[in-house]
């Protein structure tokens, strides 16, 4: 059996993991439990600063070492400071293993699994186009969700500038999607197996904590 601590930057994700990957993993005796990254003191969500990160997850692997500690953060938005963000590589796939491996040596404990979402969790909607506007009761939504979907290798290729992020585009056609209640449900609808085929990262990770003593 595995317990695994699984620090998670926002609700959205919280319930992702909560609702989706906690009963996926529970089957095959690997525990998950999501941690809501604390930003400040009463105020649960968000990273906005890597100082912050550093202290609750070394804290939170120093606390309890029988349990493994990974991360669910979006790539998308991290805070200046993060190790590893002062270089870049034009591949957004060899980009977050670069930065994941310089948070694993930052943070330096054996029990620390990195994880980074490319480039953010709403890539993962983008597996299912027709799920999407099946949730959402809106079929006019389909064509450009495949649209844009059809333009890039992978949903985790989609990318991340403050235009053309996959939640801001997301929001640019749907203006009244509500992340952390809708993002988690239409995940849930796509199906885990679905969104591993398609997100060939998040599926590495995946794979990772598959692969922890049962």
């Amino acid at each position: 059996m595995s317990r695994v601590l699984v620090f998670v930057e926002g609700q959205t994700e919280e319930t992702f993991v909560r609702d989706l990957l906690v009963p996926y993993f529970s089957r095959l005796g690997i525990y998950l439990t999501p941690i809501l990254a604390q930003t400040s003191p009463g105020h649960k969500g968000g990273i906005v600063s890597y100082g912050k990160v550093k202290h609750q997850l070394t804290r939170l692997c120093r606390q309890d070492q029988g349990a493994y500690v990974t991360t669910m953060m979006d790539y998308y938005g991290l805070p200046n400071d993060f190790p590893g963000l002062d270089g870049h590589v034009p591949d957004a796939h060899e980009q977050v293993a670069r930065l994941e491996l310089a948070l694993q040596q930052d943070i330096d404990a054996p029990n620390f699994i990195p994880n980074l979402m490319l480039h953010e969790f709403e890539a993962l909607l983008f597996s299912a186009p027709e799920k999407f506007a099946e949730w959402l009761d809106d079929q006019a939504l389909l064509a450009p969700m495949a649209a844009i979907r059809g333009a890039f290798a992978t949903p985790e290729h989609i990318n991340n500038s403050p235009q053309t992020a996959p939640s801001k585009r997301i929001l640019a056609l749907v203006p009244h999607y509500k992340k952390t209640v809708d993002g988690p449900l239409i995940a849930e609808d796509i199906g885990l197996d679905t969104i591993r085929a398609q997100c060939p990262h998040f599926n590495n990770w995946i794979e990772r904590l598959l692969a922890l003593p049962r």
